[in-house]
């Protein structure tokens, strides 16, 4: 499974497969236990994963959530040291320790929530989006 492939739907807590389209929106399916299947129409906000990004103080002004991921998985693997729950300065200090230049006033501590909640549940149900991540920076070092 890729980004391109999970979605988080507005309103919804947690992330879905995109299972397939339908005449005005899409089937999703709960990237948990339940598996439950959900259709969506056109007007839902729905944000595929590959093309959500976040908010730095740089001059391209943004960073890819992919890129952001990737940089989690390295430096933490299956330990973060914090979890969605924690106070917003740990949270604040969680995020600027894996993107030192992110935006401070554009991305909230719910963002932050957010991000800590997709990077366990991706952990636990898709890890297969760490693991190709892996495999292509090897292989790209290794040229």
């Amino acid at each position: 499974m890729e980004l391109t492939e999970i979605a988080s739907l507005s309103g919804k807590g947690g992330l879905y497969k995109v299972v397939g389209p339908t005449k005005g929106g899409a089937i999703l399916e709960a990237l948990d236990t339940t598996k439950a299947r959900v259709v969506v129409s056109a007007s839902q906000r729905v944000s595929v994963l590959s093309e959500i990004s976040i908010y730095t103080t740089t001059k391209e002004g943004t960073v890819a959530l992919h890129d952001v991921l990737k940089s989690i998985y390295k430096d933490f693997k299956n330990d973060l040291g914090v979890d969605a729950n924690a106070d917003a300065s740990e949270l604040k200090s969680f995020l600027k320790s894996v993107l030192p230049e992110y935006d401070e006033e554009r991305v909230y501590v719910s963002d932050i929530k957010k991000l800590v909640k997709w990077y366990a549940i991706l952990l636990q149900y898709a890890p297969e989006v760490f693991e190709a991540n892996s495999k292509t920076e090897k292989e790209t070092q290794s040229k």
